[in-house]
């Protein structure tokens, strides 16, 4: 691991911060708004935002950085990836895309038909088509081979029924990319298959779910008789377990989560050097070692990602190593939000942001109350200590 830039790297840190500085919109300058939300957004200012962002990334190829340039990406390496995510978190600059980006797209480089990656590749890029994920359901959420969506073979198409949960952001989305039981005599990590499908189209519904934060992240997702053409599968027939255990090969790279957390420090930080913020810490005494942990805390991150970026960087695929760097990243989130929440003590107990009571806007509250899906979502971290007890330490299963 080399933890300082080399020439070109430096000139390419250059330039990605000459763009987030001269082309990001000034909302997203102030770190209000985000692409997912303005693109469907009432206001046009808003929509406009999300289109001008989207273009001035897309002049470098920066809306998918990782994809091959053949398919509209920029073939940036693993190092420059790294450089350019630790950027634009360093900015809380937007990502353009969402899963359909990071995660939808490489999947159908990878498996998909020339005719998939003609038609669905530009549109991601574009922004026009905006990917939501349909994995867990009530019954099959950590075992999520145990899925009983419904997807039935007549002629050209597959007849799906079932429910998904916890399909976040589905309210924002056009389009599913969905797995489905196409044998159910099948072993249960066989007879699924990855299926692609508007949101919109009969059949299907969503209904929202309000997270403790009083937020709509996530989603019920119904299907009832919903028809998909069987060209909108991808990979084989059956073999989508597979399929999509490579998309979450994408999801666990994890390479911001330091810099995130270390915007958050420093912002508390600031805050505290305030008058306000000063009046409000009441707990700062008792919780000040604990902020020189998480400050520690947000470093050993930073190593775990770079791990991972440098064995990418070296052609070698991180396995157990990224459930390392998910586990300790998730549970960090959680423990500097609650670091935050000790801190302010009582005013801790404001959750309106607009409360001039309200210590940083009640972002510690806010964040606190959010951090409890970190340790569930992409894998829970009972799933992740099992991987890397048998894949990283080679421990029997039990």
């Amino acid at each position: 691991m080399d933890w300082a830039d080399n020439e070109n790297q430096a000139t390419f840190r250059a330039t990605v911060r000459e763009v987030i500085e001269t082309r990001m919109p000034e909302r997203y300058q102030r770190g209000e708004g985000d692409w997912e939300h303005d693109r469907v957004s009432e206001e046009p200012a808003h929509r406009e935002d999300a289109k001008k962002w989207t273009e001035a990334l897309a002049e470098h190829g920066w809306v998918a950085p990782h994809w091959p340039q053949e398919y509209g990406g920029a073939g940036l390496s693993p190092m420059e990836q790294f450089i350019f995510k630790m950027e634009m978190a360093a900015a809380s600059a937007p990502g353009v895309g969402g899963q359909g980006v990071s995660q939808l797209g490489p999947t159908i480089i990878v498996h998909g038909t020339e005719e998939q990656k003609t038609e669905y590749l530009p549109k991601i890029l574009s922004g026009e088509h905006n990917w939501r994920q349909g994995y867990s359901e009530p019954g099959a959420g950590s075992d999520l081979a145990s899925l009983q969506t419904r997807a039935l073979r007549d002629g050209d198409e597959y007849v799906v029924n079932g429910q998904k949960i916890w399909t976040s952001g589905a309210h924002l989305a056009d389009h599913l990319y969905v797995l489905a039981r196409t044998d159910p005599d099948a072993p249960k990590h066989r007879g699924i298959s990855f299926l692609l499908m508007e949101k919109d189209q009969p059949g299907i519904s969503i209904r929202p779910l309000i997270d403790m934060a009083f937020r709509h992240n996530f989603n019920e997702t119904f299907f009832e008789d919903v028809r998909v053409p069987v060209k909108n599968r991808v990979g084989e027939e059956n073999r989508g377990w597979y399929v999509g255990m490579t998309l979450l090969d994408f999801e666990r790279s994890n390479i911001t989560g330091a810099v995130s957390s270390r915007r958050t420090l420093d912002n508390l930080r600031k805050y505290l050097q305030t008058e306000d913020g000063q009046r409000k810490a009441a707990g700062l005494d008792a919780n000040r070692l604990e902020v020189a942990d998480r400050y520690i805390e947000t470093d050993v991150m930073f190593n775990f990602s770079f791990r991972i970026i440098s064995m990418q960087d070296r052609g070698l695929i991180p396995n157990h190593e990224a459930s390392v760097s998910k586990l300790f990243n998730s549970e960090m989130s959680q423990k500097i939000a609650l670091t935050g929440t000790r801190i302010f003590g009582l005013y801790s107990n404001i959750w309106d942001r607009k409360d001039d009571r309200a210590a940083m806007k009640s972002s510690m509250t806010n964040s606190y109350l959010q951090s409890v899906a970190a340790t569930i979502a992409a894998g829970t971290s009972e799933i992740q200590r099992n991987i890397i007890a048998t894949r990283g330490l080679g421990l029997p299963r039990g």
